[in-house]
């Protein structure tokens, strides 16, 4: 075989890539939810354990309860971007102009919302090491 033919590239994700892909956080492979984004009747289906490295999600009873800071924070930062963008986009509309599409975008929101809060909290609250080496078993 020819030189160019065995070469390996650098697969391995980053911890953002890792978070925002919604991926273990011990081997930055396995998939944490078991269907796709676009599954919205299924957002909150999660594997128990990572399908690569077998790590389990939820690392003591009732982890998932600090997610919901992490929920309330994301939907914080929409509702107020969103805010922002009616008042200087259409010139601080009545009070309804406000009522109407801030309850709407914070119910599509909930999918991801559900989901990223899930991941960053794993990621960063978890305690758990990264391990490359489990990666590299799958790539």
């Amino acid at each position: 075989m020819k030189d160019y033919q065995n070469i390996q590239f650098d697969n391995q994700r980053s911890r953002f890539q890792a978070i925002t892909e919604m991926r273990c956080p011990q081997c930055r492979q396995g998939k944490m939810f078991k269907y796709s984004n676009w599954r919205i009747d299924k957002f909150d289906d999660m594997h128990q354990n990572c399908p690569v490295c077998n790590l389990h999600f939820e690392v003591e009873p009732g982890f998932w309860y600090g997610a919901m800071f992490v929920s309330y924070a994301f939907s914080i930062l929409i509702l107020g971007i969103l805010g922002l963008i009616i008042y200087w986009g259409f010139g601080d509309p009545s009070i309804m102009g406000y009522i109407i599409p801030i309850p709407i975008v914070s119910l599509l929101a909930v999918p991801f919302n559900f989901r990223m809060s899930r991941s960053v909290f794993l990621h960063l609250f978890g305690f758990v090491k990264y391990k490359p080496e489990l990666g590299k078993l799958v790539a």
